[in-house]
């Protein structure tokens, strides 16, 4: 998305919690690769459509920082929970200690390891995924995913513009990039799901389970 587009709007639409403006600039300050982090536009995205969608379980695969997480928190009725995967048990201390600081972290629980090794793990159903971890599990990881869902719910998956290589189609070699192609293309060719991309940041697709 154009900075200044995203400028603008971002001065329009409803304020970044203070809270979560603090976990922004510590995430930019403290850890490696801090664009991983959603940031105002798609954090408020993120509990809008947690708030339409009213899921009583959503899995969040890749936490990060935790800004999506406590995002997807927000958007949550009463009664529901969040639980919250991610790789890197690094992470734990921190994310315990941010998340203890918001009225939300009562709602959320967090798993460490890899997703597509927990996920068949997983006994509960969820009305609402969010997947941004590494883009080369994720067509793998969305086939486990529809196992574990019924239809009406939801997968949003970031990312999925990736700097706009998807639409360069032979110039790109890296293996994320030929992922997210790959995993772009399955989508559109699966009848399972209802799709569209929304040209937010760097790419989101919703699917809707039929």
């Amino acid at each position: 998305m154009d900075e200044l587009l995203e400028k603008y709007i971002c001065s329009r639409i409803d304020p970044e919690p203070e809270l979560l403006k603090e976990l922004r600039r510590e995430t930019y300050v403290r850890f490696l690769n801090p664009r991983m982090l959603s940031g105002h536009l798609q954090g408020r995205v993120l509990a809008m459509l947690c708030k339409m969608i009213r899921p009583r379980r959503v899995l969040e695969l890749g936490t990060f920082t935790g800004y999506s997480t406590l995002c997807l928190a927000e958007g949550l009725p009463a009664g529901s929970r969040i639980l919250s995967i991610d790789h890197n048990d690094e992470l734990e201390e921190h994310l315990r200690a941010w998340f203890s600081r918001s009225e939300l972290g009562s709602k959320i629980d967090l798993l460490f390891g890899e997703a597509a090794d927990l996920i068949p793990e997983l006994t509960a159903s969820f009305d609402l995924v969010y997947m941004d971890i590494d883009k080369r599990e994720y067509k793998s990881c969305y086939d486990l995913l529809l196992h574990k869902m019924s239809s009406g719910a939801f997968i949003l998956t970031d990312n999925t513009l990736w700097n706009g290589k998807p639409l360069e189609e032979i110039s790109y070699k890296d293996a994320q990039s030929i992922a997210i192609a790959d995993f772009n293309d399955y989508i559109a060719a699966d009848s399972r799901v209802e799709k569209i991309i929304l040209p937010i940041r760097d790419g989101l697709t919703i699917l809707r389970i039929k």
